[in-house]
């Protein structure tokens, strides 16, 4: 059992981590807040020494009554949802799949996880040129195969693209989680219920699927609090045209017009708000199952 002393030390121990990453977290967090009621224009020469022009919620109103705020923010969601319901559902399929004997198993599993240390530029950029581009991509090549008109992805199709690039990189995410919870799954149950008659759908959904559900939420949980700032893959496919652009793409595009900061800034703090909305209802609707 751990003395006083003992957890006196651990705490001193910890201290110097908790505050490193409580000041990691918490500067950002006030630097925002403080500009985003500020009027600063760094590349039109303004200085911090020379005070910053204080705007009140000027910056709020603004970023909020443009009128590309609201679908901005439906494309966010839209494309959070696409990439949650593709890697949920593949990856339950590819975890159950990696889970059976097979030869080369190992290096099967590797191939499967390697996606997921691409950097989203990079794979973005291999999807735009090698799979999506209009004349010379392995799609427009197939759509021609089948005497089919290739398709313009990026312009035509763009959110469908930009679902399907971004779910190629947290699939193997989501695969390596669920398939570590289907290894804890005991093997015994499976074999009473196959004596017992049970059919493989039956077993997968009274057995295996309730066995994945905090395993599932926890991918739901962490992949959300990343999609939800998606950035690099719409920067360099679309460039935030042809309905594909997010929240976190707007904040960019509004800094860059106008120069401001604070504009930024309260797109920033209205980001955080959206993440802490969507967070708070992950954990009321799908986050019980960590209490079971």
């Amino acid at each position: 059992m751990a003395t006083k002393a003992s957890r006196s030390a651990a705490r001193m121990m910890m201290a110097p981590a908790v505050i490193l990453l409580l000041g990691w977290m918490l500067i950002p967090l006030v630097l925002t807040l403080f500009f985003s009621f500020k009027k600063f224009l760094p590349l039109r020469g303004d200085r911090w020494e020379n005070g910053l022009e204080w705007v009140g919620f000027e910056n709020y109103v603004r970023f909020v009554s443009s009128s590309a705020f609201w679908p901005s923010v439906i494309t966010t969601l839209i494309i959070v949802g696409g990439v949650l319901v593709i890697t949920v559902c593949l990856g339950i399929l590819l975890a159950m799949l990696l889970d059976q004997p097979m030869w080369g198993q190992g290096i099967v599993r590797i191939l499967v996880i390697a996606p997921f240390f691409v950097m989203p530029t990079v794979s973005a950029l291999v999807w735009k040129n090698m799979f999506m581009d209009a004349n010379n991509g392995l799609f427009s090549h197939l759509w021609r195969l089948f005497g089919a008109e290739p398709v313009s992805w990026l312009s035509e199709a763009s959110l469908p693209s930009i679902i399907l690039i971004v779910s190629w990189q947290w699939l193997p995410f989501a695969t390596l989680i669920l398939l570590t919870a289907i290894q804890s799954l005991d093997s015994e149950q499976l074999e009473a219920a196959e004596m017992d008659g049970a059919s493989p759908l039956a077993r997968f959904g009274h057995i295996v699927l309730p066995h994945l559900s905090r395993a599932v939420t926890i991918v739901i949980l962490i992949q959300t609090i990343f999609l939800l700032s998606v950035f690099a893959e719409i920067f360099v496919t679309t460039g935030g045209a042809f309905g594909s652009r997010t929240l976190t793409y707007l904040i960019f595009q509004r800094v860059l017009e106008s120069q401001n900061v604070g504009l930024g800034s309260a797109g920033g703090v209205y980001a955080i708000i959206l993440a802490n909305i969507v967070a708070i209802f992950l954990m009321r609707i799908v986050g019980k199952n960590l209490d079971t």
